[in-house]
């Protein structure tokens, strides 16, 4: 199988290059990555280097020629692509909108030309807004409350679109809070750890009772591989929750993380809230577990150890981010918030 990841120098896309070249060697896989600040090509590791099944091209998904012709070469494409970060979306909201959903108007386009086996599409809970109920399941409405999450929700309903008026044969998978290693500093799970070993201050925003489901990338990347391979019928069209069925609260979290180290709860301090947050998130599992045969198999204790004791490990990786850490922006009040 070829298989295209868009965004594939990213966190959740690396470990995904990763997972399917351990697992599947007669796979090939193409990573298509503009290396923005968020990707970085040590993610790949050494199948960067030595790795005869993987390709990278450095390159930008509104690339229309180019992305015609991966398209063209390739049998699965997994569209991972896409600006991420909320603050930052507050802050500079064209790129998100650029990327998020023009981006991906490219790549449906691509597949229009070049008919591919199957369109993966990752989305995200957060198309959902703060939760009306517990726990969410996929007819859950979409409130976007931030301009990343409504640029994802637009390429979630555009990818929906094209399968409706083209029959292109898509899934839509929406994660839930991922966390593990090789992820960014400026999300809180890394963010807490990084600042825990440094005996910096943890910023928590508000009162740190927004609440999460918590899902650990080796979980979201086998659901991704079940996406690719199991029977098309049952899932063409369909959306798909990836979560665990339980929530943590984010200053639950960062408390977790400095008690594992060893280091005195004075480290976490409170600040002005977030715009736009959202209040709760729990996944339902029930349609995952039906269409992909998936359930998660690491609890959060595990998976907060394991990708502790990655940062721990890995200093060297993220040093190099510690400048990029935060953002500060003007609140909708004129108030200055850091992230």
């Amino acid at each position: 199988m070829r298989v295209l990841i868009t965004g594939g120098a990213g966190f959740i896309g690396s470990n995904f290059v990763r997972f399917l070249l351990d697992r599947h060697p007669s796979h090939q896989v193409c990573v298509l990555d503009a290396l923005t600040y968020a990707g970085n090509l040590e993610n790949l590791g050494d199948a960067y280097r030595d790795e005869p099944r993987l390709r990278f091209v450095h390159g930008n998904i509104r690339n229309s020629a180019l992305v015609e012709e991966l398209v063209a070469d390739c049998d699965v494409v997994v569209h991972m692509a896409a600006e991420t970060h909320v603050p930052r979306s507050i802050h500079d909201n064209v790129v998100f909108v650029e990327t998020d959903v023009f981006g991906t108007q490219v790549l449906l386009n691509a597949v229009l030309k070049h008919p591919v086996e199957r369109f993966v599409h990752v989305s995200t809970s957060e198309v959902y807004g703060t939760a009306v109920e517990a726990p969410m399941t996929e007819a859950h409405p979409l409130n976007p409350t931030t301009p990343y999450a409504a640029a994802k929700a637009g390429a979630d309903r555009l990818v929906y679109a094209y399968h409706q008026t083209y029959g292109l044969p898509c899934v839509i998978l929406r994660p839930f809070n991922t966390y593990g290693p090789h992820q960014h500093l400026e999300k809180a799970v890394p963010r807490f750890i990084t600042g825990a070993l440094l005996d910096s201050p943890l910023t928590i925003h508000g009162d740190g009772s927004s609440s999460r489901d918590w899902l650990f990338v080796d979980d979201l990347c086998a659901a991704v591989d079940h996406a690719v391979r199991v029977d098309l019928a049952p899932i063409n069209g369909q959306v798909i929750n990836l979560g665990t069925g339980a929530d943590l609260s984010i200053r639950t979290i960062a408390e977790l993380v400095v008690d594992r180290l060893g280091k005195s709860r004075s480290l976490l301090e409170y600040g002005e809230e977030r715009p736009g947050q959202v209040r709760r998130h729990i996944a339902s599992t029930e349609r995952a577990a039906r269409l992909l045969g998936w359930r998660t198999r690491v609890a959060f204790p595990d998976g907060l150890e394991r990708t502790i004791r990655w940062y721990d490990d890995n200093r060297a990786w993220w040093a190099k981010l510690l400048w990029m850490k935060s953002v500060t922006i003007t609140g909708p009040a004129g108030q200055k918030l850091t992230y």
